[in-house]
């Protein structure tokens, strides 16, 4: 047997070696091939090409046709060379947004883009500067001019405008004068209260996405909360130590300063626009010229006013006002709860200074909110409540509208960006001839 088996074994042996280095080689070479195949090459980087600049800024608008939002419309902008920068083009609601570098840049509408029938006035040039709102609003429409507006008709125009924006100061100052005349307290933190209820309304109407006028009325419950908890917070305890009125002044100071910043840290150092009402087309009754935003401004301010001068009048509460205002002492020996009272005038003061704010910003801003509205709004507060008797609620209403006419007729003559100043120096000069105001008198309220 060995003879006839002998052959076969070395054979078997040599293609069992075979198979091995075959295997052996297979898996040698076809290691790096699969490891370069299986590699992808390196993408594209995209991203580098489509991105903004690192110090790209936010531009933004709203197209707006008559009350009409334009969805789906180009706008671009080209640089300071005419070459086309970037392109968007409008959302649903009108809104558009794109980032640039800062520099001057030309804005316009691609006009193939436009529904049938609308038709844009002209292109914009704005500089987009870094760290404030840059908003372009493009006017749609036959160009308007005003060169043949009569000196007549601009006096009655400003003369509406000026009522208007009186009973707004007297929206958010009546609350102040009554602060005042019922605790002596100069409440300098006031103008925080008008921000604060125009911020309000606007987180809840963009972030939220609820209509202005549901996000108006919580944000007026939000300022009457405010109210009540500034009284709980802070001056109900300084009023139980007996702090005199000098220090209570200070405090208010401080508490303006910090509540100031705090918006500004948590709202925005730029101009913020609601989502409603932002353009408006003036409708015209013969030389009367308004817009619907402001025309609804004047109507709720009047009804509003109307409402507290009831209050003080009429209700249970509105007469209590004016007895701890007279006489605290005797109102208090008579019954009346003091502290009641006084708790319901803060969160009285915060409700008006909230809806203040809110037709401030809606009528006087173009539907924009600002961190510092309600300091520069004080100012002027603070000339209509002493300028009609500091303590008396129809002098305040009185003093403020004709504050607020005085600052919009001063435009006739003096450059609309210093129309505060005409106001301020009437205040001045009436105050010289009757320190007490126009209104005046023991009876500080009512």
């Amino acid at each position: 047997m060995s003879t006839r088996r002998g052959p076969v074994t070395p054979y078997l042996g040599r293609v069992f070696a075979l198979f091995l280095l075959s295997l052996v080689a297979a898996i040698t070479f076809s290691g790096p091939a699969a490891a370069q195949e299986s590699t992808p090459p390196p993408p594209l980087d995209a991203s580098a090409q489509t991105a903004p600049p690192e110090n790209a800024v936010r531009v933004t608008g709203t197209l707006n046709n008559g009350g009409d939002r334009l969805a789906g419309v180009e706008v671009r902008a080209l640089d300071s060379s005419g070459q086309e920068s970037t392109r968007t083009d409008s959302a649903d609601n009108g809104r558009w947004e794109v980032h640039l570098a800062p520099g001057t840049y030309t804005f316009e509408i691609v006009e193939e883009s436009l529904p049938d029938g609308v038709s844009v006035q002209e292109t914009v040039e704005r500089e987009v500067v870094a760290g404030r709102a840059n908003t372009v609003i493009f006017l749609f429409g036959e160009e308007r001019t005003g060169s043949d507006i009569s000196f007549y008709e601009k006096l009655i125009r400003q003369t509406v405008d000026g009522l208007r924006f009186g009973l707004i100061i007297a929206i958010a100052g009546v609350g102040l004068s009554l602060i005042y005349g019922t605790t002596g307290l100069t409440n300098f933190a006031h103008g925080e209260l008008v921000t604060l209820g125009a911020v309000a309304a606007w987180v809840v109407n963009v972030t939220f996405g609820m209509q202005l006028i549901a996000a108006s009325v919580i944000a007026i419950i939000v300022g009457v909360l405010i109210g009540l908890l500034n009284n709980a917070a802070v001056w109900k305890p300084l009023r139980r130590r007996k702090t005199g009125l000098i220090a209570q002044l200070v405090v208010s100071i401080g508490l303006a300063i910090a509540l100031r910043y705090l918006i500004l840290i948590f709202f925005s150092d730029r101009t913020e626009p609601f989502d409603d009402y932002q353009v408006q087309v003036q409708r015209q009754w013969g030389p009367i010229a308004i817009t619907d935003a402001n025309l609804v401004s004047i109507v709720i301010s009047l009804v509003v006013l109307v409402s507290v001068a009831l209050l003080l009048q009429k209700t249970r509460i509105g007469k209590a006002m004016r007895a701890v205002s007279d006489n605290r002492d005797l109102a208090e020996s008579s019954g009346i709860d003091v502290e009641r009272v006084i708790r319901f005038v803060w969160g009285l003061g915060g409700g008006l200074a909230a809806l203040g704010g809110i037709l401030f910003a809606i009528s006087e801003l173009g539907g924009r909110v600002q961190w510092e509205m309600g300091f520069k709004l004080l100012l002027l507060m603070f000339a209509g409540i002493t300028l009609g008797g500091l303590g008396t609620a129809y002098g305040a209403l009185l003093g403020c509208v004709i504050v607020g006419l005085l600052v919009q007729l001063s435009t006739l003559v003096i450059n609309p960006d210093l129309k505060y100043i005409g106001g301020l120096l009437i205040l001045i000069v009436i105050l010289v001839v009757r320190p007490q105001g126009i209104l005046g008198s023991r009876q500080r309220i009512g």
